[in-house]
């Protein structure tokens, strides 16, 4: 294997050393490897520099700057992830808080679906409890004009219904207490349905301050729905017809 010294060649850089020249080119395949490895780096370097300058970033402040292994740092995936991520708990936090009211705390109140006569139908029958406690099957007293008194007892009210009634109407007030109270004038069966299911067979809500009344014939047919207890005017010609 003759060298580089004595051939002709031009003098070459004295740090380079004694250069070999192998008669068989199969004996610098390591070396060869070892250069077309590293011209492959190279090029993975600068085509991420050209992909860096053509979305104007800087690979240095990217962190893309290769390491001592030549490998690409993934700063660049990072800072997307962290981006996203910051951008997910932003909006996990508009969803999540709490609001203030523009009613200065007021809630909406939506009003129970008023009940109708055809609605609902013949009056069922229930049992309810007087004072002692006894039951009382309220199609037995029929006909009737029955007054729910468990939002407001309306004692004024219940008076002038009861003045009004037919000698031959029964006019029955209903708590939703345990137990029945005293009858707030004469002539009126005061009763208690401590289960609520004549409200729950209505479907009508309790309001505080109002007496819905139910005016039922001897058939037990629901005559008239009066939501709310007012003037005896109002009803007094469907009451006068119970008894017919």
């Amino acid at each position: 294997m003759p060298d580089a010294e004595g051939q002709g060649l031009p003098d070459l850089p004295p740090e380079w050393g004694r250069v070999v020249i192998p008669d068989d080119a199969s004996a610098l395949a390591h070396e060869a490897r070892q250069v077309r490895r590293e011209l492959r780096r190279l090029r993975r370097h600068a085509a991420g520099r050209q992909l860096s300058a053509r979305i104007g970033g800087d690979p240095a402040a990217l962190g893309r700057t290769p390491g001592p292994d030549g490998r690409q740092p993934l700063g660049l995936p990072v800072l997307v992830l962290l981006v996203s991520v910051l951008i997910t708990l932003a909006a996990l936090a508009v969803v999540t808080w709490p609001r203030s009211t523009r009613s200065g705390g007021t809630p909406t109140v939506v009003p129970y679906p008023a009940a109708t006569a055809a609605a609902v139908g013949p009056l069922p029958a229930l049992d309810l409890v007087d004072a002692e406690q006894s039951p009382v099957p309220l199609r037995g007293l029929l006909p009737a004009m029955i007054v729910l008194v468990d939002a407001c007892t309306c004692a004024e009210q219940v008076t002038q219904a009861a003045a009004a009634a037919p000698p031959d109407v029964t006019v029955v007030t209903v708590a939703g207490s345990r137990t029945a109270g005293p009858p707030p004038a004469p002539g009126v069966r005061a009763l208690a349905d401590p289960a609520g299911g004549l409200r729950d067979y209505l479907r009508l809500g309790a309001h505080p301050g109002t007496a819905p009344a139910l005016l039922v014939n001897r058939e037990g047919k629901l005559v008239r729905l009066v939501p709310e207890l007012g003037p005896v005017d109002e009803y007094r010609d469907d009451l006068a017809h119970l008894a017919g």
